[in-house]
């Protein structure tokens, strides 16, 4: 049965060319008279793609906003933490002897938090002050030789210069001469000697002072106080605890001030100034205020953002560390405008901006301005970088690019933050 495939595939072959190559023909034959539709005006060339959509106006809906000055904070979230915060440790070894405080209690500066048993310390103290003493004792026997043998020294040096005169006249021997001059060299090393021995117990003193000193400082050591006023956050050590170098006593924090600590990011970083006003909203909804005492010059290697420390009076001790914080630090104000978070988009480079309606020469037309943004509010985002009086297309500004014609429907601008 192939060959009823063939005669098939013929005939429509046939059919195909004579509609497409001899048309003219075939519409004679069938009684169509080609004068008849030559009579007729000629239809116009269809449009292309391209040229309609060149005049097609999109149809949008854009705002007129208008700038308005605003108080232009920075906002972080952060958190509270301690002014100070410390553990004391041991510097020596021991059991305690005191009596232990519990955490929670005020503790002064310089209160004492920990008392070590002395042991053999006082001991070891007095046996220092001991050989002090007799070090002492020693000196002035010691300076006593040195000038005794500068006497002697003094009196050689004396009959040395006599015999070598009376030799010069004849009146003295060369014999007498030289036992003077061996007299004046036993003479200085009598001296060297007794300086020598004072030098020695000079050093003996100071040893002995230095023995005294570590004991006292061993002694002194025995007794931990609180660096600064503040609050203990853990007990002290528990009476008959073994304490030994680099044992914790305690924790203490100051809280009075506390310090509210976040992080700005790179692009706002420069809006932020040491002394600035600012003020944070607790979770629990308290409100607190304070001012900027430090800025970071050091950008955080993960983050990229410069950690940033307010300081806020905390008598009371109400606020603790470690709670969250929105943090709203006071800038120089400056113009925005405040358009709805949808109306922003991103050009074809990645950069955040609006589209607008501009003007053209045959009525509005779409383009891309980029802006800054500023802040979130519940009535809209405020950005900067648009002229004072502009034109925000708000819905459709995602199918529309710079030039194409537009078909605005106006809303009425946001009004408030």
């Amino acid at each position: 049965m192939k060959w009823i495939s063939f005669v098939i595939a013929a005939i429509v072959s046939a059919v195909i060319y004579l509609f497409i190559m001899e048309r003219e023909a075939v519409m004679r034959f069938a009684g169509h008279d080609g004068s008849a539709t030559a009579a007729q005006p000629a239809e116009p060339a269809p449009r292309t793609a391209l040229q309609d959509t060149a005049t097609r106006k999109v149809s949008v809906v854009a705002l007129s906003s208008q700038a308005q000055v605003i108080d232009s904070a920075v906002i972080l979230r952060g958190r509270t933490e301690a002014l100070r915060q410390v553990t004391v440790m041991a510097e020596t070894s021991g059991a305690i002897v005191s009596e232990p405080l519990r955490k929670g209690n005020s503790v002064g500066a310089g209160q004492v938090l920990c008392k070590i048993d002395a042991g053999t310390r006082k001991a070891s103290l007095s046996e220092a002050q001991a050989r002090l003493a007799s070090a002492r004792a020693g000196l002035p026997l010691a300076r006593a030789r040195v000038a005794e043998a500068d006497a002697l020294l003094e009196e050689a040096a004396i009959n040395n210069n006599a015999a070598s005169k009376l030799i010069e006249s004849g009146y003295a021997s060369e014999t007498r001469v030289a036992a003077t001059r061996a007299a004046v060299s036993a003479a200085q090393a009598t001296v060297e000697s007794a300086r020598s021995g004072l030098e020695a117990a000079m050093s003996t003193v100071e040893a002995a002072s230095a023995a005294v000193a570590l004991a006292e400082k061993e002694i002194e050591r025995l007794t931990i106080r609180a660096p600064f006023a503040g609050l203990l956050e853990t007990d002290t050590a528990e009476l008959g605890a073994l304490m030994q170098p680099g044992a914790a006593c305690a924790t203490v924090i100051q809280l009075d001030p506390i310090k509210l600590v976040g992080f700005v990011a790179e692009t706002q970083v420069d809006r932020v100034v040491p002394g600035a006003p600012a003020q944070a909203r607790l979770v629990n909804g308290t409100m607190i205020a304070g001012e900027v005492t430090f800025l970071s010059r050091s950008a955080d290697p993960q983050t990229r953002t410069f950690r940033v420390e307010i300081a806020v009076p905390n008598a009371a001790r109400a606020i603790r560390d470690g709670q969250t914080a929105d943090i709203a630090i006071a800038a120089a104000g400056e113009s925005a405008h405040l358009l709805p978070g949808s109306a922003l988009t991103l050009d074809d480079g990645g950069r955040l901006g609006v589209r607008i309606a501009a003007r053209g020469e045959n009525g509005p037309v779409a383009d891309f301005m980029p802006v800054t943004f500023l802040r979130d509010t519940p009535g809209g985002v405020f950005v900067s970088g648009l002229p004072g009086q502009v034109d925000v297309i708000v819905v459709g500004q995602e199918y529309v690019t710079e030039g194409v014609p537009l078909d605005v429907t106006w809303r009425q601008p946001e009004t408030g933050e």
